[in-house]
């Protein structure tokens, strides 16, 4: 609010007043939930994974991508031994049916 040489008319101060006291009800209250959802989130982590630290989270996050990772090259290897013994088996019974 630009600044005058006059002070404000008192109901103005006023009503300006209960407008920031209003403001700060919202942000202590937003606050507060705030507070509240980040406990029940830090709870629910160190229950599932065992810590609620970031940065071991973090390096846990990592080390399941690098599992999932190593598990999805072991599926890809497991469908492509049995995709070449199919095309085996097929070109021997093609071979069967020539000969």
């Amino acid at each position: 609010m630009p600044e005058t040489t006059e002070p404000q008319d008192i109901e103005l101060l006023k009503q300006r007043h209960r407008k920031l006291n209003e403001e700060k009800i919202k942000a202590e209250t937003n606050e507060l939930r705030a507070r509240e959802e980040l406990e029940k989130l830090r709870a629910e982590a160190k229950q599932k994974y065992g810590t609620d630290d970031l940065e071991e989270l973090k390096r846990k996050l990592e080390e399941m991508k690098q599992q999932n990772l190593q598990k999805r090259r072991d599926y890809q290897t497991h469908l492509d031994s049995i995709q070449a013994k199919l095309a085996e088996v097929e070109q021997k019974y093609a071979a069967a049916q020539q000969g």
